[in-house]
């Protein structure tokens, strides 16, 4: 198993991000690679998940360690699959996610691409009551990388290097011009707060 790697981000394309450590070259899928945008060419640390099947091999990274420990949590619910675990993750927080679990919170989990109701009574039965010590965890981080009120100029420049961010993903002018104003309304603390707000209004177009 590889916990993490640690070496230089060399680039980012669709889901992946290309790190180089010690000369070799690690493709890493990931939930939200820009959220990574702003650290090409620098040293990075991402949490790695070696998924293993008969046909393929592959790493899905996270930015921090509870993103990765949902992630395996999430593969072990009967109807969810990695590419479903990332679009859950994608979208908004673990603190969010294990929120709308102990909530027993049907309506928001099956807002995710994938995540009907069965499966979503699936992850409240199977999860409910094992995740608790990771809110904690999300407000603590947050209150670590942050302090003070966020600006309306901060907001507004975080809101356009998240479009930005989710133009590289893929996303026209025209679906975000949908979506600028309502991100405007947020009050978030980074880019990839807003990436992954962006996000979560994507798929309620």
């Amino acid at each position: 198993m590889i916990a993490y790697i640690k070496g230089t981000l060399d680039s980012i394309e669709g889901e992946r991000v290309f790190v180089e450590a010690y000369g070799v070259g690690y493709d890493i899928v990931c939930p939200n690679p820009f959220a990574f945008q702003t650290l090409i060419g620098q040293e990075v640390k991402i949490f790695t998940f070696h998924y293993v099947r008969e046909d393929a091999q592959l790493l899905y990274g996270f930015k921090r360690p509870e993103e990765k420990l949902l992630f395996s949590k999430l593969l072990n619910v009967s109807g969810i699959g990695p590419k479903g675990a990332l679009a859950v993750l994608a979208t908004t927080s673990v603190a969010d996610i294990v929120g709308a679990i102990e909530r027993e919170d049907e309506k928001f989990l099956t807002s995710f691409p994938g995540v009907g109701k069965k499966t979503a009574r699936q992850m409240i039965l199977d999860l409910k009551g094992k995740l608790t010590e990771w809110l904690p965890v999300e407000q603590d981080e947050t209150t670590l990388f942050f302090d003070g009120d966020v600006t309306t100029g901060e907001t507004t420049q975080l809101v356009e290097d998240a479009i930005e961010a989710l133009k590289a993903l893929g996303y026209s002018e025209r679906e975000l011009k949908k979506i600028r104003q309502e991100l405007q309304k947020h009050t978030l603390n980074s880019v990839d707060d807003y990436v992954r707000k962006g996000l979560a209004l994507m798929l309620q177009q």
